[in-house]
């Protein structure tokens, strides 16, 4: 029994709904365990440092996300070729996308941090951030930068894992890896008063433990496919078809982080109570969506593993049930937020003007769960048929198109002597409305049925 748990998965076979919510499980339990990363961080220098320091933190987290976009569209175009054919029997094939997955983000690890480390500073005076908070947030997105390999491979890697079927070990990683980082969060500031540098450092420490754990179990998976130097030197045809399978998804990360950048120079004027109030808000709307994108990766790589073995009958029913189970979980979380969600927020700071503010945010945010839950369900199964452009485009219009500029139109038109920047609200308000639209695209795409031509 415990050998199979960390055996890869054939989810072409069995009942569907079962298959998925077995499949979803771990995958969301590591899921909340990486959002304690953030979680944590911001925690402990909330409580050790200061509210200044949780919304350096905060302030940093877009740009964190926009230096990631390259590995998390290495990683979708990876989850996909890895499921279609591992569902086709493919294992030559197999091989050369994980071997080339390992190549390329080497390179692009050290692109990334030769370009990207001297614009740091810049960019962080063009988004107005604090002066009160510029050099806190300045180490944090340095230390992180030049430790990005751990996090990029974790990533990557874990999805390759996942792409086998095998949602368990990427889990048993993580947990490892969340545990030292806590230990270590609290070691570095607590004890040795290294402040917001202090958590950054132990979360570049912490990924690369899970990281290497990855490979480690990567090479021992030698009956699905072949692990050596062969397959580690790139292969064109496998490089542009990770690329053209992983940009949609990297752009629209990449689109999604943006508009968080552009939003943030808005939250700036605001002020830093605000701004820690964002914080707080964040990390508990990341464990509210943790069903929400575990479930659309699980989709993911159900979809893709019955698109490659022909089965789209099977995938038409997984989308349904899949849909379906993670719009009851959203209702769920919603509920408990509305209810109990003041008391999170305690969590983070002892400051009760802070708490307030934040749990008057989070109420606006909780309404668009539900929405959000029938986007990530019904676009994994579009990404894991390999269209990744629709998602893309989608996201391109609800957070370009939409949010962004509804932020900024709802600031400008609220403005009053007494409220000289308008309403803070104007965030929170843009994010559920651009969520809400997203849903009522997805689905009209999603029954148009293009998706069942882009199989690899």
């Amino acid at each position: 029994m415990f050998k199979k748990l960390f055996a890869p998965t054939d989810m072409t076979k069995g009942s569907v709904w079962k298959g998925i919510v077995l499949f979803t499980l771990p995958m969301l339990i590591g899921n909340i365990a990486q959002q304690l990363y953030s979680t944590v961080d911001s925690i402990v220098v909330g409580k050790y440092v200061g509210d200044n320091a949780l919304a350096a933190v905060g302030s940093a987290a877009p740009i964190l996300n926009m230096l990631l976009v390259l590995f998390i569209g290495i990683s979708a175009g990876a989850n996909i070729m890895v499921s279609q054919y591992f569902g086709a029997g493919k294992r030559e094939n197999l091989s050369y996308t994980v071997g080339n997955c390992i190549t390329v983000t080497a390179i692009s690890c050290l692109i990334l941090i030769v370009f990207a480390t001297p614009l740091i500073r810049p960019v962080l005076v063009m988004l107005n951030t604090p002066e009160s908070i510029l050099d806190w947030c300045a180490d944090y997105l340095i230390i992180s930068l030049v430790g990005i390999a751990g996090m990029a491979y974790y990533n990557i890697l874990s999805g390759v894992i996942r792409g086998l079927g095998d949602s368990f070990s990427a889990l048993l990683y993580l947990l490892v890896a969340t545990v030292v980082n806590i230990v270590l969060d609290i070691v570095f500031v607590a004890y040795l008063d290294m402040g917001v540098g202090g958590v950054a450092l132990a979360t570049v420490i912490a990924q690369m433990l899970s990281s290497i754990l990855c490979i480690l179990k990567l090479a021992r998976m030698t009956e699905f496919f072949d692990f050596g130097k062969k397959y580690l030197k790139p292969a064109g045809s496998f490089v542009k078809t990770i690329i053209r399978l992983g940009l949609p998804s990297g752009l629209t990360q990449a689109i999604f982080s943006s508009a968080m950048i552009i939003v943030q120079s808005l939250t700036n004027q605001f002020g830093e109570l605000f701004i820690a109030a964002n914080v707080v808000i964040m990390r508990v709307d990341g464990f509210a969506m943790m069903p929400n994108f575990s479930f659309g990766t699980a989709l993911t790589t159900y979809s893709g593993q019955n698109v490659g073995a022909g089965l789209y009958d099977r995938v038409v029913k997984g989308a349904k049930q899949g849909t379906l189970i993670a719009v009851g979980c959203s209702t769920v979380i919603t509920a408990i937020i509305l209810l109990f969600g003041k008391n999170l927020m305690w969590v983070f700071t002892d400051t009760a003007e802070l708490v307030n503010r934040s749990f008057e945010l989070m109420k606006i945010l909780a309404i668009g769960y539900i929405a959000v839950a029938v986007t990530q369900s019904l676009s994994g199964i579009m990404r894991g048929a390999g269209d990744t452009m629709t998602p893309m485009w989608i996201s391109l219009i609800t957070t370009v198109a939409i949010r962004v500029p509804i932020a900024y139109g709802i600031s400008y038109l609220t403005r009053t002597p007494e409220m000289p920047l308008g309403m803070s609200e104007c965030i929170q308000i843009s994010l559920v409305m651009s969520w809400v639209i997203g849903a009522i695209l997805t689905v009209i795409f999603y029954a148009r049925g293009k998706w069942k031509e882009k199989a690899i």
